[in-house]
């Protein structure tokens, strides 16, 4: 706790003049153009990560950046959706996946979770890609399963925010933009979903306009085969 109340003492001190301009304006509203969801991990700092300003960003975080589909589950991420669409406007919603993840190793390890039974039913949230991974990737396991997993964890998330009736709406009339990402602590690399090709590839400046559509066959084509880790 006093590294965290240094911590403020230095950023009161040293705010620049523009800073203090900036906090006495957004003291009154805030006008956020993306939704950041992302998980809880310690290691994941969006606004650092970004360069973002104050108000630039309406960040959500769970463990395991998790949507849960709507009506099966009322939660302060589905409500935190809502409220951005239809109260904050924003134009886009991102649900970052990353590297390391301790909730896709729960999902690849069951037994991790004894004794948390809050997280593991959490997690059922996301079971849909240990599935998905278990029946089209099973000779890859360890690091490459680990990789698939959260690739499929952000892909089913999507799916589930589609079904929110706010999302459907400003989707359809074109307010809204969804995208999927995954982001490589080690390397500090991001790769985006692309809907069209069906798989994950560098981020750039194309990931601004990428079409919503429903994803392509991910497993329709013959799969690398990656020996256990």
């Amino acid at each position: 706790m006093e590294r965290l109340i240094q911590g403020f003492e230095e950023f009161r001190r040293d705010m620049t003049s523009e800073h203090r301009e900036l906090f006495a304006r957004l003291a009154s509203g805030q006008t956020p153009h993306t939704m950041f969801i992302t998980c809880a991990d310690s290691r994941i700092m969006p606004e650092l990560m970004f360069n973002a300003q104050p108000g630039d960003l309406f960040v959500y975080r769970n463990v395991g950046n998790i949507v849960p589909p709507y009506a099966q589950h009322v939660s302060g991420v589905v409500a935190a959706i809502e409220y951005a669409v239809t109260a904050l406007n924003v134009q886009h919603i991102v649900i970052c996946g990353h590297s390391d993840c301790g909730a896709m190793k729960a999902l690849q390890n069951p037994a991790a979770l004894k004794g948390k039974p809050s997280v593991e039913q959490w997690l059922k949230h996301a079971d849909v890609a240990r599935y998905v991974v278990e029946k089209n990737r099973p000779t890859i396991h360890g690091a490459e399963g680990l990789r698939y997993l959260t690739e499929e964890n952000v892909v089913g998330q999507l799916e589930n925010m589609r079904t929110l009736p706010a999302v459907a709406a400003a989707m359809a009339n074109g307010s809204l933009r969804i995208h999927g990402w995954i982001y490589d602590i080690a390397n500090t690399e991001i790769t985006a979903f692309d809907p069209l090709e069906g798989r994950f590839r560098p981020l750039d400046s194309r990931d601004a306009n990428v079409p919503d559509a429903t994803p392509h066959a991910r497993f329709s084509t013959p799969l690398p085969i990656a020996s256990a880790a």
